[in-house]
């Protein structure tokens, strides 16, 4: 893709649109966090008008430069796909049909040197904002605005008073919580804070938790 292709809008962004430049590069960021940085292998499922138009709007530029952890504004965007295989990253991009979802959706799978798999589902839905629905597999509504904290628990009223507890104790600005039974059989569930706080005033709580034998597991996303 030629350089004139991409253009500065503004202060924050690089690339001709924003949900299919700045929301990919958001997502692709996401996913880094999830998988701490670790892929060396990923595979990215376009769906809907991601699959159509990615290389023309240069959605996989804008995704592996995510994956990278470039901002939306960083002009090595344009040149993120070299870079990529420069670090020994291997990206595959595939044309996919993700069923009724938001025709700007992706599946990502990460893979690393031990083939251990993370993945996410996002869409970007206009504006460069996007929304998370799923984490390894566990549903979750996020838009990675705020820190989100996922936290996977033994379902147990006891776990979901401790929550909020910590959240009370901390004198933490709660934005939204989310309850989900995932498991019924195995008695597991999720919750999901996003919290309107720098990481720093959050990381009491993260480790509280970590130190609770109900807690199974906990992924903490910083806003993006």
């Amino acid at each position: 893709m030629s350089r004139g292709l991409f253009r500065i809008l503004g202060p924050v962004m690089v690339g001709p649109s924003s949900s299919h430049t700045a929301g990919a590069v958001r997502i692709g960021n996401v996913a880094r966090t999830v998988c701490k940085g670790k892929a060396k292998k990923i595979k990215f499922y376009l769906h809907g008008s991601f699959r159509n138009t990615y290389k023309g709007h240069g959605t996989d530029r804008a995704l592996a430069a995510g994956i990278l952890g470039f901002k939306t504004d960083d002009e090595r965007i344009i040149y993120s796909l070299d870079l990529a295989r420069e670090k020994g990253l291997f990206l595959e991009f595939i044309k996919a049909d993700l069923g009724d979802v938001h025709p700007n959706t992706v599946k990502i799978e990460m893979f690393d040197e031990n083939s251990e798999k993370t993945s996410i589902v996002a869409s970007s839905i206009g504006g460069g904002e996007i929304r998370v629905y799923s984490i390894n597999g566990l549903k979750v509504n996020t838009s990675c605005i705020y820190n989100s904290t996922i936290i996977e628990h033994v379902t147990d009223i006891c776990t979901t008073c401790l929550i909020v507890n910590l959240i009370k104790k901390y004198n933490l600005d709660l934005v939204s919580l989310n309850l989900v039974r995932q498991k019924k059989a195995e008695n597991q569930s999720i919750t999901m804070l996003e919290i309107n706080n720098e990481t720093k005033e959050i990381i009491s709580l993260l480790e509280e938790l970590r130190s609770s034998k109900n807690v199974l597991k906990i992924t903490y996303i910083e806003k993006i």
